[in-house]
């Protein structure tokens, strides 16, 4: 399986998308800064994935959120998280 997923650094107050086959070990190596991304940052978290059968369904649902704004962004994490 392939994973989208949005997670939130608090200190920078910025949300991060991305995609990964385990989201898991993917959390650990952005809090352990070894991402040029979000390296500025260790309180990354998980607030939202999807899964998908294809890489090439999670890359471009991947590309998909990196276009929405913040309030679509939050709202997504929101009925997510219900």
């Amino acid at each position: 399986m392939f994973y989208v997923y949005i997670i939130f650094s608090e200190s920078l107050n910025i949300y991060y998308k991305g995609f990964s086959t385990n989201i898991e070990t993917r959390l650990i190596y952005h809090n352990s800064g070894k991402s040029p991304y979000t390296s500025k940052a260790n309180d990354w978290e998980l607030l939202y994935y999807l899964s998908h059968e294809t890489k090439r369904e999670a890359l471009i649902e991947e590309k998909r959120l990196k276009k929405l704004n913040r309030t679509s962004i939050e709202n997504l994490i929101s009925k997510f998280n219900k």
